[in-house]
C-alpha cells in the first residue's frame, strides 16, 4: 500500500475526530494543511535540496557559459522576410534546433545541415513562425546559413476536422527528425493566443506534427515546398498533465499560475517512438496547491533540512509561487503514424521550484540516457538564485523512463547571469550528441534578446563544447565555435 493511501485513511480519521469535538470542517482543514507526507508518485524530482547547491557551484568555471566577444556577434545575413506592410526586414531568430537522426545526432539532407528556428518581426511580439535555415555540410560560418523560408503558409492551419490547428496564432519550439525513408518530420507547439488574433486565449498549447517537404531548385538552393499529414497530437489530459481548462479554473494568469505544454522532442527507443516535452503535472502526478508544500519528496535532503526549508518557505515571500510551481518534463508514446498512443508519467518534475523547465532534450550516449532542460532563475523560488540567473539542468538514467539522477551532484550543467541588455546574452541552450570518443558535445543557443535593439537582432549564438562523461559535465575551456555551428 502506498503512503498516500495511509494518508487518506489518516485524514479520514482526523476529520471524524474533528467533528466529534465540535471543530467541524475548519478544524479538519487546519489539521490537513499541517500534515507532512512523503510521496514521489513513482517519478524523479528536481529537489530544493539540490537547487540550494547552485549558488556555490555556479562560481566554478565548470558550469560557466563561455564569454563571447560582443563585437563578433552578428545578425544572420539571410534572416530576412517581409513584414505585414510588405517591407523587407531583418528577423529576430531565437530558439533553434537541428534536423536530427533518431539517435539525436545531426542529420544531413541532400548534402546540407538544416536548422529549424523561431523567427519574426522584431517590432511585432506576436510574430513567431518556424523558418528553415540550411548550409552545406562542412561549412561553419554564419554567412553560410541560407534561408529556405517559413515552414507553414498562413492558411495551412485550416485542416479539416482538426480541433486545435485553426486557432493557432503562433508557432513555438519543437524538434525535427529525418525518418528512415528520408522524410522530414517536424514536431512543434501550436500556440493559441488572444481571440482578437484568432486564438482561444489563455496561452493554450498543443503538441503538433507535420511532414515538411523541401525541394532543390538547383545545386545551391533548398526551398520549403509545403507540408503534409499536418495534425494535432496532444494538449493535456488533466490527470497526468495539466490542461488549459484546469489553468483557467485555477484563475489563469490572475492567480499567478503559468501553463506549459510545449517543446516536443522526438526520441526512439527499442523501436518505439516518443515525444518528451515541457508540461505541468496533473491531478494524479502531484498537482499544484498549498498541500504540495508539505511533501518532503519535493524538498530532498534529510528531515532537518525538510523542516527548516519548509518553515522558511511558508513564512517567506515565495510561498504562493511555490504552491503553484509544478513543472514537468513529460513523455508520451506515439504510433508509427504520429498519433497519440500512450500518455506516460513525467520523467522528472520541479514541484515547489518552478513552473518552467523548458526545451526538453534527451538522448542515449555510452549506454546511459541524458535529459537536459533550460530554466530561468526569475521563475524559481529558491533563495540565493537571482532574476538574472540562466540555467541548463541535466540528469542521467539507465533507461529512458528513469529514474533520473542529477548530473554533477545537483543537476547544474550551465549557468549564465548576464544583463539581458548585453548583446552576448544567450539562452535556450541545446546539447547536440555526437559519436566522438572524446565526449565533447556541441551546445547551441541564441544570443541577444529579441526586440531589444534596432540594429542587433536575436541571432545564432557562438556554439561551444561541453564535456559529458558518466554523471559529470564541464564546459570545455577555450572551446567557442562559430555562430550557429552544429558540428566540429
Amino acid at each position: 500500500m502506498k503512503i498516500s493511501k495511509y494518508l487518506k485513511q489518516a485524514t479520514a480519521v482526523t476529520f471524524a475526530a474533528a467533528l466529534l469535538v465540535g471543530g467541524g470542517a475548519q478544524s479538519f482543514a487546519k489539521e490537513k494543511n499541517s500534515t507532512d507526507y512523503n510521496e514521489d508518485y513513482g517519478m524523479s524530482h528536481i529537489t530544493r535540496y539540490d537547487m540550494h547547491k547552485f549558488p556555490e557551484q555556479q562560481k566554478s568555471d565548470q558550469f560557466k557559459v563561455p564569454s563571447f566577444d560582443a563585437s563578433s556577434i552578428k545578425n544572420i545575413p539571410s534572416a530576412k522576410d517581409y513584414d505585414k506592410n510588405g517591407n523587407l526586414i531583418d528577423l529576430d531568430v531565437w530558439d533553434s534546433w537541428p534536423l536530427q537522426n533518431a539517435d539525436g545526432t545531426v542529420a544531413t539532407y541532400k548534402g546540407y545541415n538544416i536548422v529549424f528556428a523561431l523567427a519574426g518581426d522584431p517590432k511585432d511580439g506576436n510574430d513567431t513562425h518556424i523558418y528553415v535555415f540550411y548550409q552545406k555540410v562542412g561549412e561553419t560560418s554564419l554567412n553560410s546559413w541560407k534561408n529556405a523560408g517559413r515552414v507553414f503558409k498562413d492558411n495551412d492551419k485550416f485542416v479539416p476536422n482538426d480541433p486545435h490547428l485553426k486557432y493557432q496564432t503562433q508557432e513555438w519550439s519543437g524538434s525535427t527528425t529525418l525518418t528512415k525513408d528520408g522524410k522530414i518530420r517536424l514536431f512543434y507547439t501550436n500556440f493559441s493566443g488572444a481571440p482578437e488574433d484568432g486564438g482561444t486565449g489563455y496561452s493554450k498549447q498543443t503538441l503538433t506534427t507535420a511532414q515538411v517537404n523541401l525541394t532543390q531548385p538547383d545545386h545551391n538552393t533548398l526551398k520549403v515546398d509545403g507540408v503534409e499529414d499536418y495534425k494535432s497530437i496532444f494538449d493535456g489530459d488533466g490527470k497526468i498533465y495539466q490542461n488549459v481548462q484546469q489553468f483557467i479554473d485555477e484563475g489563469a494568469f490572475a492567480s499567478g499560475d503559468n501553463h506549459t505544454l510545449r517543446d516536443p522532442h522526438y526520441v526512439e527507443d527499442h523501436g518505439h517512438k516518443y515525444l518528451v516535452f515541457e508540461a505541468n503535472t496533473g491531478t494524479e502526478t502531484g498537482y499544484q496547491g498549498d498541500d504540495q508544500l508539505n511533501n518532503s519528496a519535493f524538498y530532498g535532503g534529510n528531515k532537518t533540512f525538510f523542516q527548516s526549508e519548509k518553515k522558511a518557505l511558508l513564512q517567506g515571500a515565495k510561498k504562493h509561487d511555490a504552491s503553484l510551481a509544478n513543472g514537468a518534463l513529460g513523455i508520451i508514446e506515439i504510433n508509427d503514424d504520429y498519433t497519440l498512443k500512450n500518455v506516460m508519467k513525467p520523467l522528472i518534475t520541479s514541484n515547489t521550484i518552478t513552473d518552467e523547465i523548458e526545451r526538453a532534450n534527451v538522448f542515449k550516449k555510452d549506454g546511459k540516457w541524458y535529459l537536459f532542460t533550460d530554466s530561468r532563475g526569475a521563475k524559481m523560488t529558491i533563495d540565493g538564485i537571482g532574476t538574472k540567473d540562466i540555467y541548463m539542468l541535466g540528469f542521467v538514467s539507465n533507461s529512458l523512463t528513469g529514474k533520473y539522477k542529477p548530473l554533477n551532484g545537483s543537476g547544474l550543467v550551465l549557468h549564465m547571469d548576464l544583463d539581458p541588455y548585453d548583446i552576448t546574452f544567450n539562452y535556450s541552450h541545446f546539447v547536440i550528441p555526437n559519436n566522438s570518443k572524446d565526449n565533447n558535445l556541441v551546445v547551441t543557443s541564441y544570443a541577444t534578446n529579441k526586440g531589444y535593439f534596432n540594429d542587433h537582432h536575436s541571432t545564432f549564438a557562438p556554439s561551444f563544447l561541453l564535456n559529458l562523461k558518466g554523471s559529470k559535465t564541464s564546459v570545455v575551456k577555450d572551446s567557442v565555435l562559430k555562430q550557429g555551428q552544429l558540428t566540429r
